[in-house]
């Protein structure tokens, strides 16, 4: 009996789409021995050590949610995902998604769910795009109408229309990124999973993307997990975001929260009347207080303070009672600095 059955007398309980317990991944790897002689040694007796690349993860998925799933290289966020879509199955732990065994029930659970992998594509490399779309018609069995009106949302949505009868091959990463989302959706599935779907896009075809993955997020109520090293993904598309590293979670929660948590320095951009100005700045803010500032050009300075021993209101009052200034503006900790404290420094 799975672990995650609706328990007797809880039948109202909302159930996630996507629940992950203890789950592990272990890996049998073959040691090789150093130079010549090693190699040699080798041929005969072969060590082995178990790595674990998932261990012991607890993740609950609500539908509709678009979940953010990062973490350093190495650190287990593919190995993940290829549990939840069924093509690897865990050493231990289970998973349920959309009330399925992705493993067991491979066959049935394909059709509730999209995957695009960033490096890879599901479109036929030699054909035009409109072909690769009407074989996923009939293996996902989708009607004609169905079909054709999907074609049409998405065409509009992503700019598909003059790419269709293209050949795959001819495409550019980012036209052939925008084919393999929609290619991903066709069959209007409850769960997308998206690993590194902007990797090497530039900002316009980023863009075009996130758009397009906000609107059927929000329209469809489709659940979306994205894995990315792109932080401005996370910020531009995720409520939630979950932080892996070692094949262990971090943390599981708001931007904003981690923010609150972790996030301790804010920065003033301070934009100066005249290139005089810097030196008056710097007597009036003084040393020390968790402040420092830099020059980023001559009319220009940023100033870096930790908000747990200093305001940023007496920071101002500082700089507008002894510095002529043209404007002042107050910024959060970069997302990516606080994540980089993370994987270096952990929680």
């Amino acid at each position: 009996m799975p672990i995650f059955s609706r328990l007797p007398g809880h039948e109202g309980v909302t159930v996630p789409i996507i629940e992950a317990r203890n789950l592990r991944k272990e890996f049998r790897v073959f040691k090789r021995r150093e130079g010549v002689w090693g190699a040699v040694r080798d041929l005969f007796h072969r060590d082995y050590v178990t790595l674990a690349a998932v261990d012991g993860i607890n993740l609950n998925v609500e539908e509709g949610e678009f979940l953010g799933y990062i973490g350093p290289n190495g650190a287990g966020k593919s190995t993940t995902i290829k549990m939840m879509t069924g093509i690897l199955v865990p050493t231990s732990g289970e998973i349920v998604a959309a009330g399925l065994d992705p493993y067991r029930d491979r066959t049935r659970y394909t059709k509730t769910i999209g995957v695009v992998f960033g490096q890879r594509t599901q479109l036929w490399w030699d054909i035009a795009v409109i072909e690769s779309f009407k074989l996923l018609r009939r293996i996902y069995d989708v009607s004609t109408e169905d079909f054709r009106q999907r074609l049409g949302l998405f065409g509009e949505l992503l700019g598909l229309d003059e790419l269709l009868h293209t050949p795959v091959r001819k495409l550019s990463l980012g036209q052939r990124m925008r084919c393999d989302i929609a290619a991903a959706l066709l069959h209007y599935p409850r769960i997308v999973f998206l690993d590194e779907p902007t990797i090497g896009l530039d900002v316009v075809a980023k863009d075009r993307i996130r758009e397009f993955l906000k609107e059927i997020n929000r329209t469809m109520k489709t659940t979306i997990l994205l894995t990315t090293h792109d932080l401005s993904d996370i910020e531009e598309l995720c409520r939630r975001i979950a932080i892996i590293d070692r094949g262990r979670l971090l943390y599981d929660g708001t931007l904003d929260g981690l923010r609150r948590r972790l996030g301790r320095f804010n920065q003033i951009l301070v934009h100066l009347h005249d290139r005089h100005s810097g030196l008056q700045l710097g007597q009036a803010l003084g040393s020390g207080n968790g402040i420092q500032w830099e020059h980023l050009d001559e009319l220009t300075c940023r100033i870096h303070y930790n908000r747990e021993q200093v305001s940023s209101a007496e920071i101002i009052r500082k700089i507008v009672n002894q510095v002529p200034v043209r404007d002042i503006f107050i910024e959060e900790q970069p997302i990516e600095e606080i994540i980089k404290t993370i994987y270096s420094r952990g929680l």
